[in-house]
């Protein structure tokens, strides 16, 4: 297992997800803590994608319950619709929020936080997760990012045990 995550800063957004997904699926494959890999995967993606935060939100008791993450303090409960996280949990869909300001019901968890996107983690047709990234710039995220970022999460939902 690889503890090292290699990025050069100096790629494009896209080239740097093709180096570092395969690097985060190297890291987590073989362990069977799930915990465990959400918190690599947040530091992964946190340091070689420079964010500004992100984390995943766990469903608990018909919550959203902060998870692993890395940034500032943030949220611990969301409801089911509420925010940018509880909607994309309620439609079993990612978002992407270019300003969230301008996002209905927004819960700012850091006023420093402008653009956001949230893919949940889906097994059997359930939410189990989201994985919650946010910039502190506005129309930070894409299309790039939600294909990228959907394929990392499908792959942590297939190596759930």
């Amino acid at each position: 297992m690889s503890e090292n995550i290699f990025i050069d800063k100096n790629l494009s957004k896209e080239e740097k997800y093709k180096s570092l997904i395969p690097q985060i699926k190297s890291l987590i494959t073989g362990e069977e803590d799930f915990i465990a890999n959400l918190a690599n995967v947040s530091s992964a993606l946190y340091f070689g994608m420079n964010y500004f935060w992100v984390g995943f939100y766990l469903v608990k008791n018909e919550q959203l319950v902060l998870g692993p993450f890395h940034g500032p303090i943030a949220c611990t409960r969301i409801n089911l619709g509420n925010g940018v996280c509880g909607t994309s949990w309620q439609q079993k869909q990612t978002i992407i929020v270019p300003d969230v300001d301008k996002f209905p019901g927004h819960i700012a968890c850091s006023s420093d936080s402008k653009s956001e996107i949230v893919i949940p983690g889906i097994i059997k047709g359930e939410v189990i997760f989201v994985l919650d990234v946010d910039s502190e710039n506005l129309n930070s995220y894409d299309e790039t990012d939600k294909k990228y970022l959907e394929e990392l999460v499908n792959f942590i939902t297939q190596t759930k045990k």
